[in-house]
């Protein structure tokens, strides 16, 4: 999948602050997590092959993730009833951020074009920010690598 995408946000900027819903319901906001390392990963879709391995393995290393003090939240552009069945079918121990409006893909700067077997549309690339506890981008990973991502994550904190 060829994909063109200038991020705007650069390590060292002060992450966006957001309140989305969650798969369950609940609303939670970035400040809700200051003073800890968050793991915001952005997806293109539930359920489809390159996002269910990356979800697996954020869910295999999660607890190697936690023992880092570090919080994940993935996000895409799907409801929270798609989450809900995500989480359930993979047991993602983890929080996904519904984001329908596109407010927080646009935000991170993660929604553009893309394009798969020669077809042109718009969609969320696959983006991690590393997010400080003091509120400000660590680390930006531009180009993911769905099965081996996690551990990538997991060597930076």
């Amino acid at each position: 999948m060829a994909s063109k995408l200038e991020l705007k946000l650069r390590e060292g900027d002060p992450a966006p602050d957001f309140t989305a819903q969650t798969n369950g319901g609940q609303t939670v906001s970035l400040a809700d997590f200051k003073g800890r390392n968050v793991v915001l990963y952005f997806y293109p879709k539930d359920n489809t092959p390159g996002c269910n391995l990356e979800a697996c393995a954020f869910r295999d290393n999660f607890a190697a993730l936690q023992k880092k003090g570090a919080v994940v939240l993935g996000v895409s552009t799907d409801p929270v009833k798609s989450h809900d069945k995500f989480v359930a079918k993979f047991q993602l121990p983890f929080t996904l951020l519904a984001d329908p409006e596109k407010k927080i893909v646009n935000a991170y700067g993660v929604w553009g074009e893309k394009s798969f077997m020669g077809m042109r549309f718009q969609g969320t690339h696959r983006v991690t920010f590393l997010i400080g506890p003091d509120g400000v981008i660590k680390k930006i990973w531009p180009k993911v690598k769905p099965l081996s991502h996690a551990a990538e994550v997991l060597a930076a904190l």
